[in-house]
């Protein structure tokens, strides 16, 4: 029932969708222009660098406050399973985000609201998902590839530092959080199906932060 609660409330954080009330703001549905995703990469795109960046940040932090607002509630009654159940309440704010029942289940990809996600879990697999994703990104300028391969070293990390006891946590709570984490990695790699196809395809659209060198 615990872990029902915590997916609620990570819902109803993820329904704060940054880029469509950024959007709405300014005229438009981000959802209709662009890639028609609800998300950073195409505020980026469709309203600049400035859009980017809020979207970046809202859907980050809205993640962080579901977690922390769970740790809150439930930190002294399951100490030791708070780190699980904080995963729960991240899963909850990107489903909310990638499906939000206010906007007819249309919504973004979920990896700005992921790196929330990964920045209130650790800050060590923070660091190496982050350096990952970096990499990647100026040397291919391609944000899907570098997102996927940042959530595989995520999943990567998180099991190689949990069978080493650094998160303390039982041994049951453990193997459930791998389970977890490794469906946000497959829900990430299906809401990018079609990037995927694109990246073999040799079609996928690169980003560049200078918005001149966008091809």
């Amino acid at each position: 029932m615990v872990r029902i609660i915590c997916l609620a409330i990570g819902y109803v954080f993820g329904l704060f969708q940054t880029s469509y009330i950024y959007g709405r703001m300014n005229g438009i549905d981000i959802r209709e222009h662009g890639s028609g995703n609800a998300g950073t990469t195409n505020a980026l795109r469709t309203l600049g660098k400035k859009a980017g960046i809020i979207t970046l940040l809202g859907d980050c932090f809205k993640c962080v406050f579901a977690v922390l607002l769970v740790r809150a509630i439930f930190g002294s009654s399951h100490p030791d399973t708070i780190r699980l159940l904080g995963m729960y309440a991240a899963a909850g704010c990107i489903l909310g985000h990638n499906f939000p029942v206010n906007l007819g289940f249309r919504g973004g990809k979920g990896i700005a609201a992921s790196v929330g996600l990964v920045a209130s879990f650790d800050w060590r697999v923070l660091l190496i998902a982050g350096t990952v994703f970096l990499v990647l990104f100026f040397t291919t300028h391609y944000v899907s590839l570098s997102s996927l391969t940042g959530y595989l070293a995520f999943l990567g990390s998180t099991l190689v530092m949990g069978q080493m006891g650094l998160f303390h946590m039982p041994q049951a709570e453990l193997r459930e959080l791998y389970v977890v984490v490794a469906l946000l990695a497959c829900l990430a790699f299906y809401r990018h199906r079609e990037n995927i196809v694109r990246l073999f395809r040799g079609t996928e659209r690169r980003t560049y932060l200078n918005r001149k060198s966008e091809k």
